[in-house]
């Protein structure tokens, strides 16, 4: 009986003795080698106390800083008495460091916090990188600045191909010579010829003739795909900030298509059997609205919005595919190089 009361006693005494050696341990064993000052305490670094002012903190950093200050170390200086220029630089760096820990709130409680609690190591050593390796600007500052480079080089670029497309068109006699007609109908091209002071050379007129041609390609010529006039409303960074917007009429417009066609049976219009077709295509609106109108009126002849037509017309494609490449002369040359001197032939060249 006697025994366990001997043995839980011992217990609860070394438990004590536990406690209280926990509460003494002095806050220097909370210093960790190469997390904020090493071991030392940053505030004994700046002779201040742990309940010192950010005023305070300032002023003794800027009289250590002119102290130590490598600029302005000078040997045989009484006050840098027993100091190397190496060992002033070095502790020069401390101040800094000290300085930077502490001038900072959020990471003054971190290390305040570190020196209270020395038994969290792992968490002082993750809370030290995470801010010293966090970024410096805003993640959504630079996401920012991100979309808008990429939606500024996006609308150039298809200004380019635009432009590149138009100045095209001026050249081919087809459109040429419709854009002549309509200025000249518009009487843009029979004007009077100037005299006297206003007379211009022929190469001014020229040039006149060639933007208004270039002007009528641009406002009567509907030019689809990818080298269509540029639209604000479809660069990326219009198209995040809309993207609700879209989103609700995608909503609604998926829930009207359930009613209409699958809940009351409607007919399909002819907007709906072309999106049906191009979904079957597997297209892009801007892919499809750059077919030929006479090809798109073909789809619709051929009832493509119903599966099994569309089969057979893919199957009828694929057939006229293969024989145009076994009819074509490029396509038996490159047979015959590939059965006779392909890429795999491994030859060996005489010494």
């Amino acid at each position: 009986m006697a025994a366990p009361i001997v043995s839980a006693l011992r217990l609860g005494l070394w438990t004590v003795i536990l406690l209280f050696s926990a509460l003494c341990i002095p806050s220097a064993l909370a210093l960790i080698e190469g997390l904020y000052c090493g071991t030392q305490i940053c505030y004994d670094v700046l002779g201040v106390s742990r309940d010192a002012a950010k005023a305070e903190i300032g002023r003794a950093y800027r009289q250590l800083a002119r102290k130590y200050h490598p600029d302005r170390f000078q040997a045989g200086d009484p006050a840098l008495a027993g100091e190397s220029a190496d060992s002033a630089h070095q502790k020069f760096l401390l101040i800094a460091t000290a300085y930077e820990t502490l001038k900072d709130e959020e990471s003054r409680r971190d290390y305040d916090y570190m020196l209270d609690h020395p038994e969290q190591y792992y968490s002082h050593y993750y809370t030290y990188y995470r801010r010293r390796l966090a970024p410096k600007v805003d993640v959504r500052i630079v996401i920012l600045v991100t979309v808008c480079a990429i939606s500024l080089f996006q609308y150039y670029s298809w200004w380019s191909s635009y432009t590149e497309a138009i100045n095209y068109l001026t050249t081919v006699p087809k459109y040429r010579i419709q854009a002549t007609e309509l200025a000249k109908q518009q009487g843009l091209l029979n004007r009077t010829k100037e005299k006297g002071k206003n007379r211009r050379s022929k190469e001014e007129i020229r040039e006149e003739e060639e933007e208004i041609i270039r002007d009528i390609i641009k406002n009567k010529i509907d030019i689809k795909g990818g080298y269509q006039k540029p639209n604000i409303a479809d660069i990326l960074l219009f198209k995040i900030v809309l993207f609700p917007y879209h989103m609700c009429l995608y909503v609604a417009w998926y829930c009207s298509w359930i009613y209409r066609f699958s809940i009351c049976g409607e007919e399909y219009g002819e907007e709906e059997k072309l999106y049906i077709i191009r979904k079957h295509m597997k297209m892009s609106r801007a892919q499809f609205d750059s077919l030929d109108d006479h090809l798109r009126q073909t789809f619709l002849e051929r009832q493509l919005w119903i599966k099994e037509n569309y089969e057979v017309y893919r199957e009828e494609q694929e057939e006229e595919m293969k024989m145009k490449m076994a009819t074509d002369p490029r396509w038996k040359r490159y047979r015959r190089w590939m059965k006779s001197e392909g890429p795999g032939r491994i030859t060996f060249i005489d010494d």
